[in-house]
Formats: structure tokens, sequence, C-alpha cells
């Protein structure tokens, strides 16, 4: 039997909560910080450690990842007062499961590694769910030795993992990730629309097409979910705005033309201004009809 990790989680939501509750499940100790005490308390029920800072969860561990929403954020919770660096021991190994910019990342780990600390970006697909069930896909940025080190602690949040190169590989990967899942959705929620206009059950085409050149894990899970207007949040538009936004800045800067992903794009900002950016994917069915608010009442 492995022994238990020492493990410090820097950020408690929708997914480093799912991750949290997983490390937990398998035996590991965890040490939590979040600046909302309610996600750390319901990770303290399931036998975390709270910290009162990301340096003092950071202090007893040999692995600290962080899942926050964005790259400044991820700065002030490893760089500034009382973040990562003010207490982890030399040689630490960070682990940034956020989603966030490759640039910003590669300039972290570079500051990382002069405070003698270790980096690793690695981005997820797969969700709260995948989480939960250690069926994430994960893409890492990062030397040899530190993606292997780090799988020590991934092995039990994933089943598919690939080192894709050095520090922030990981997250351009997720960028491709973001694109093939945006266009995908939008594909699937259009065809939806057609079916439910053209008459025919939106429910059984993945059943139809299963198999077949067109079929995907999103035709599977949302199209029936498209068809009857099933809201649960699972995900978030807004953060598919912030990914595609991230995708598209990678296109300037690599003169690379991505005008599907420009549409993409637009519509999911247009969601996001008609005040749905909190909805999960599936609210995309509101781009063909208007968004009747009182649903999400």
């Amino acid at each position: 039997m492995n022994m238990p990790l020492n493990i410090a989680l820097i950020g408690a939501g929708a997914m480093g909560g799912a991750i949290g509750r997983r490390l937990l499940a398998t035996g590991q100790n965890l040490t939590v910080f979040d600046l909302d005490p309610e996600k750390v308390a319901d990770l303290v029920k399931l036998g975390a450690s709270a910290a009162a800072s990301a340096a003092e969860a950071a202090a007893p561990c040999d692995y600290v990842i962080t899942s926050l929403n964005a790259p400044h954020i991820v700065e002030i919770a490893i760089f500034g007062a009382g973040g990562v660096a003010e207490g982890a021991k030399k040689g630490t190994l960070i682990i940034d499961m956020s989603s966030i910019d490759p640039e910003a990342t590669k300039t972290m780990g570079n500051k990382a590694a002069e405070k003698g600390l270790r980096w690793v970006d690695s981005p997820l697909s797969g969700g709260a769910p995948k989480a939960l069930s250690g069926e994430l896909t994960l893409m890492a940025g990062g030397t040899a030795p530190d993606v292997e080190d780090a799988h020590n602690v991934l092995q039990y949040l994933a089943s598919n993992y690939t080192h894709m190169g050095p520090v922030g590989a990981g997250q351009t990967t997720k960028l491709i990730n973001q694109v093939l899942c945006g266009l995908n959705f939008m594909a699937v929620a259009e065809a939806t629309q057609l079916a439910l206009d053209a008459g025919v059950d939106a429910a059984k085409v993945p059943v139809a097409l299963k198999g077949g050149r067109a079929d995907s894990a999103i035709l599977q899970e949302y199209m029936p979910r498209f068809a009857t207007k099933d809201y649960r949040r699972t995900g978030r538009i807004d953060n598919m705005v912030k990914d595609l936004n991230g995708a598209q800045d990678l296109a300037r800067r690599t003169h690379t033309s991505m005008p599907l992903t420009a549409l993409c794009a637009e519509v999911h900002r247009m969601l996001t201004a008609a005040g749905l950016g909190g909805e999960d994917q599936a609210a995309l069915m509101e781009y063909f009809t208007g968004p009747d608010r009182t649903q999400f009442d």
C-alpha cells in the first residue's frame, strides 16, 4: 500500500472541491486554503485540514495543487503576501490545475524556479464529475522528472495523463482542447435545434449516430440536455469565454487564422452579456430563441 501523500490544495471551488474530495477518498493527507470558509469547511468535514493562508497550507506539504480562475489570482496565491512561496520548503512541487494563459504560466514557472520551487502546469478536461471518479484527462507541462513526480499525485485524479512539453505546454494544449469543445458544443446545439424544428426526436439522434464519424462525448451527453433544456450546472459559459479569449490571444501571437473560433467566442460573449455567463453550456440553446430568464430563477 502506498503511503499517503501530503498535499496542499489552494482553491476549493467547484473544480478544486471535486479534486479535494477525490484526493481524500483515495486516502491522501490534504490541507486546504480558500478565501471562502464554507468551501474549506466542506472538505474539512471529509477529513481535510484547514489553513489560514496559502503559505500555511503549503508548509507541511510536498505538493501544492492550485485550482483557480485567472492568472493574476494564481500569481497572488503563489507569490503574494501569505502565498505559497512564503511557506513552502525548497523543492516543493506546484501543480497548477487552473486553465490560464501559457505565457503567464511560463513567467510564473520561471519565478518559482528562482525561489527553489518546481512547477508543472496540468490543466484538465472532464470537469468535476470526472475528477470525482478519477478519470480526468490531463495535459502536463514541465521537465520530465517534475511531470513524472506530479503523476504520484495526479494518478488518483486522471485516467489519461500526457507530458506535452516544457512549462506552458499543458496550458497551450488545454486551449486547443477548448477550441475543439467550444466548436463541438455550438455544432451540437445547432443540430439539436434543427432536429427540434424538423420534428425529429432529438433524444434519438445520439443513439442513431453512436460510433459514426459525427459521434462525440459532447453529442452523447449534451444533445439530450439541449433538447430538454436541462441546464443543471456542470460548467460555465463565461469560463468558455475566458478560454476562447486565451485561444484567440495565442492565435494572434502565432499568426494563426481561426475564423470559426472567433464566431464561437462571439456567441459565448453574447450569451454572457445577456446574463447567462454563469449558466452551463446547455444554455447555448438560448441563442436560438432568446433567454427566458424566468427559468433561471
